[in-house]
């Protein structure tokens, strides 16, 4: 591993809901190629392929925010230094959950879920969310998109081919009660999961990335959750073209290379300022 106060030699990348790790596989294979170690952790259950948690869903089922997190931590904290960690939708605000808590040089959230106190909800969101929380017995359930719904919310400016190709790779049932309980987040009382404390001034440096066509996760939320941090931290944010699967476009390298300059810059800046 690198030297304390070096720059990061390892990526953790962290997937969000409708998806599994397999999501990132293009961006392993290209940071690996550029020398870095890259993990790509599941959340607990998921270790399995797309196809049998699309057969069996019970694991999603199960999942809770805090034991995603705690799994994250623990990966991380084995780690000899620091990572980067990069988060996808879901993962985006896990990203900025684990840097709340101490872990990780660098932080990139990529189309992320909003955390604790982000109530901008754009009228595309509720559309694209509305398979889950049509039914409010989805909160005990595992709920899948079809194609359609998948394209709407995911892929929105590929083409058909292209987004069916995805979908059938890489879809998978999300957790209804997570969803659920994200969307209630702000009506009641006390701290929910994805809390983090927006004046910590000790929590790594923080980019969003946005899709300039993201219907799941709209630019507005993106916009409105890195205003939230009121902290001495570098909270910055920059926008691509795409939709909410933003790894997955053509040109994805460009967004890659971005998130990962951007993180090592900072990271290696924060180190040096932090000695």
């Amino acid at each position: 591993m690198s030297p304390e106060g070096s720059a990061p030699d390892t990526i953790v990348l962290l997937h969000g809901f409708w998806v599994t790790p397999r999501s990132w596989e293009h961006w392993i294979d290209h940071y690996q190629a550029r020398g870095f170690r890259v993990l790509a952790p599941a959340y607990p259950g998921f270790e399995v392929e797309v196809e049998a948690l699309n057969a069996d869903p019970s694991p999603i089922e199960a999942l809770t925010v805090p034991a995603i997190v705690e799994h994250f931590e623990a990966v991380i904290g084995e780690l000899d230094t620091p990572p980067i960690v990069m988060g996808h939708s879901a993962g985006g605000a896990f990203t900025q959950i684990v840097l709340d808590h101490g872990f990780g040089a660098a932080g990139v959230a990529i189309n992320s879920a909003p955390t604790e106190g982000v109530a901008v909800v754009p009228l595309s969101q509720i559309k694209a969310s509305f398979p889950v929380l049509k039914n409010p017995a989805n909160r005990h359930r595992a709920v899948g998109f079809t194609f359609e719904q998948w394209h709407y919310a995911f892929t929105n400016t590929f083409s058909e081919e292209q987004s069916r190709a995805l979908y059938e790779r890489y879809h998978v049932p999300a957790s209804g009660s997570i969803f659920w309980g994200s969307a209630l987040a702000n009506i009641h009382p006390g701290h929910d999961d994805t809390y983090v404390d927006y004046h910590n001034d000790a929590r790594a440096p923080l980019l969003f990335i946005s899709g300039s066509e993201d219907h799941l996760m709209p630019p507005k939320i993106q916009q409105s959750n890195a205003k939230h941090y009121k902290s001495d931290t570098v909270t910055e944010i920059i926008q691509f073209e795409g939709p909410h699967l933003l790894p997955s476009k053509d040109g994805w390298q460009e967004v890659a290379d971005y998130a990962l300059d951007w993180a090592l810059s900072h990271a290696t800046q924060a180190a040096a300022t932090r000695a």
